[in-house]
């Protein structure tokens, strides 16, 4: 009897030793703007995505310019009668719609939508989310 009894001592022992131990309080959030402020940009990961939309807009501003100035000269010389797309209007009555306008802004951005799509591709090849 006192051998179980030690047994049960023991296997009490063992219990308290393996039960979880509870855990750690939360701390508190940072009190202050400025510290709040850190807390936001760097939960939120605001300086990436203020630094993505930034290289986004230049990027833009590169892709257009290489087909407004590059491509649709190139476009101009193979089939003739489209020398400067950009400026081509359709004039219905006394309205000039513009068409070319339209035509380089939606090849402008099947290219941009095509160079994100690549670097999407090759950033999560090299492991980057």
């Amino acid at each position: 009897m006192v051998k179980d009894e030690e047994i049960l001592e023991e296997l009490k022992k063992i219990r308290t030793l393996l039960e979880p131990k509870p855990a750690p309080p939360t701390p508190a959030p940072p009190k202050g703007f400025w510290n709040e402020f850190k807390d936001f940009i760097s939960k939120y990961k605001v300086m990436g995505l203020a630094i993505a939309f930034i290289m986004g807009v230049y990027l833009g501003g590169l892709v257009q310019s290489l087909v407004k100035d590059l491509l649709l000269p190139a476009i101009g010389l193979a089939i003739p009668g489209l020398a400067d797309l950009a400026t081509y209007a359709a004039v219905v009555g006394t309205q000039s719609f513009g068409v070319g306008n339209f035509l380089v802004a939606l090849i402008t951005f099947l290219i941009v939508a095509v160079v994100i799509f690549v670097i999407v591709k090759v950033t999560k090849r090299w492991g980057i989310e």
